[in-house]
């Protein structure tokens, strides 16, 4: 019998047992519990009880925590009563930023991400030829060219070029996003749909990767991916409900209960909103919105909308873009790139948008949330925020009560770094980044820019900035397991750890992730911890990862995910829970 079986029959004869002993005392008192989690550790991050053994729920939220004994007593004949036998509990993972219909999106094309040559990747492709009617648009998602054991052959800054992809593909548009997802990469096909050659100009913020003679390579930074919107729009259309269906399944097998979506267009945010109020949606969604200024201007304050559904949707934020990633060579530097000095990175906002969005956010009392990479794009970020807030009347911290974000913030010149707490700023980090990118981190940025200021979220939290988690999915795995263990060991896949005096303890990496999370989003009230009268959003683990040798974090895994009260994800060997 597996652990997960274990558990269960234990819970049907607890629900059998206790449900006798105290039903009836229920019926002329306060109304049973629909489920009960006995026998934890429970992590509530509760000041008052930070620890319990056991939780009681009904009609979605926490009605009860304490002993075993004390919960015992909120236990009716319809009980449901899971035994934990030590199983650890923690609240629902929040995703600090991610992208949730790319999440699902990249459920339904190429999975790029373990590839470790551009030969394999062509492989794939080729594979996808033989069974894709020609003409069909092949879409294709996470390749990284860090990360392969070899540049190919002719490669340009690194970068492939598409000769080889396209020989095997000339009936086949071919679109490969980068990790990063800063980056597009386009067969010869796509890219004559589309009147991509040699005489087409680079567009404002982006760039054409260019062979000697000036013929495109394939690869298309930033801005220049719509270059190729011809050959994306041959793509079948999926609907909405399939890639938002998709990315719940994978988020809810992972223990994510709150998704925050950096970025998503008012028609989409309108169409989280039906569902939602149907009760389509199984995981809780917070939206930042990323048209642009006038639209937004137009549709305010009717966008903005709090705890739609029973607290399934809140559009609530902008999401800016100010720069590109450090592996496409499009993060905004201070100083030029060690391995490419002949640029900073690229500006994609420009200053009269950035201040625009920031008066615009103020006016409607919007949280501003801006993608910053780079050192210089997160200092111009933290000027324009101090620009803002200084119009205010708040207290010592500005913008404390605006809560506003800047996303990523990887890489900080050492003097921005104290600015955050000072002037109430949040730092939504990816520790998964880190570990994933840091082998080839140096090569961008020198060996002293790495130490003193790439990834420093221990330092923003000693600085007293709050300091969130995520793991931008699809960019990486939306598996929040993942992210802890990145955040609190910092060991990369080569085994070496990357700056090691920055690791979070397991109590603030857990925090980050859920409470921490939840007041980045003005939620904190409803979600994020273990208390009475908030939303029963939690998640049982098959290992307790606050006291798992660290070395062993890998082995823990999501048993049962539940949100608002319903178990909505249940691991595959866990058999059958009856009452």
């Amino acid at each position: 019998m597996t652990g997960m079986q274990t558990l269960h029959a234990a819970t049907t004869l607890m629900t059998i047992g206790l449900g006798l002993l105290t039903g009836q005392a229920h019926c002329s008192q306060t109304p049973a519990a629909d489920r009960v989690l006995t026998g934890g550790p429970i992590s509530t991050l509760s000041v008052s009880a930070p620890e319990v053994r056991a939780l009681a729920m009904r009609d979605g939220l926490i009605t009860a925590i304490g002993s075993e004994e004390e919960i015992a007593r909120t236990i009716g004949p319809d009980t449901e009563v899971i035994a934990l036998e030590g199983r650890r509990v923690v609240p629902g993972f929040i995703e600090g930023h991610g992208h949730f219909l790319g999440l699902g999106d990249a459920r339904m094309q190429l999975d790029l991400r373990s590839a470790t040559s551009w030969a394999e990747v062509i492989a794939q492709v080729a594979e996808a030829t033989r069974r894709v009617p020609k003409g069909s648009v092949i879409r294709g998602r996470g390749w990284h060219q860090e990360k392969w054991t070899r540049t190919p052959h002719g490669a340009v800054e690194g970068l492939p070029v598409h000769n080889a992809l396209s020989a095997i593909s000339p009936e086949h548009p071919v679109l490969l996003r980068h990790a990063s997802g800063h980056m597009l990469f386009a067969n010869q096909c796509a890219m004559e749909l589309s009147g991509l050659d040699a005489q087409t100009p680079d567009p404002p913020g982006g760039t054409i990767v260019r062979d000697a003679d000036g013929n495109p390579t394939g690869a298309l930074r930033e801005r220049a991916a719509a270059l190729v919107a011809a050959a994306e729009a041959r793509a079948r259309p999926i609907p909405l409900a399939d890639r938002a269906e998709a990315a719940m399944e994978e988020c809810l097998s992972k223990g994510v209960t709150s998704f925050q979506i950096a970025g998503t267009s008012l028609r989409t945010a309108s169409a989280f909103k039906a569902m939602a109020l149907a009760g389509e949606l199984r995981v809780r969604l917070w939206v930042m919105l990323n048209e642009p200024v006038e639209i937004l201007a137009r549709a305010l304050p009717q966008a903005r909308v709090i705890g739609v559904g029973d607290q399934y949707l809140t559009v609530r934020a902008i999401k800016r873009t100010i720069d590109g990633a450090l592996g496409s060579h499009g993060a905004w530097l201070l100083e030029p790139y060690s391995d490419l000095p002949d640029t900073h990175g690229l500006r994609l906002l420009p200053p009269a948008e950035m201040e625009a969005v920031a008066s615009l956010a103020l006016e409607h009392d919007l949280q501003l949330c801006v993608h910053a990479i780079g050192d210089r794009a997160n200092r111009e970020v933290l000027d324009v925020y101090q620009r803002a807030f200084a119009s205010l009347s708040e207290g010592e911290v500005p913008g404390a009560r605006r809560r506003w974000r800047i996303e990523h913030a990887q890489h900080l010149d050492p003097d921005d770094l104290p600015r955050f707490a000072g002037l109430g700023v949040i730092a939504s980090m990816q520790a998964i980044h880190c570990v994933s990118d840091g082998p080839w981190v140096p090569s961008r940025l020198g060996a002293e820019r790495s130490a003193t200021g790439a990834y420093r979220a221990l330092d923003l939290l000693r600085s007293g900035a709050i300091v969130i988690q995520g793991t931008d999915a699809p960019v990486e795995d939306v598996d929040p397991l993942a992210n802890f263990r990145a955040a609190v060991t910092r060991r990369m896949n080569n085994g070496e750890v990357f700056g090691p005096g920055q690791r979070m303890t397991r109590e603030q990496a857990l925090r980050a992730a859920t409470l921490d999370a939840a007041h980045a989003a003005f939620e904190e009230d409803i979600k994020g911890s273990l208390e009475p009268g908030k939303l029963a959003d939690m998640v049982v683990l098959s290992h307790d990862i606050l006291t798992l040798p660290a070395d062993q974090l890998g082995r823990a895994r999501v048993e049962l995910t539940l949100v608002g009260g319903e178990i909505r994800y249940r691991a595959p060997d866990s058999g059958g829970t009856r009452r």
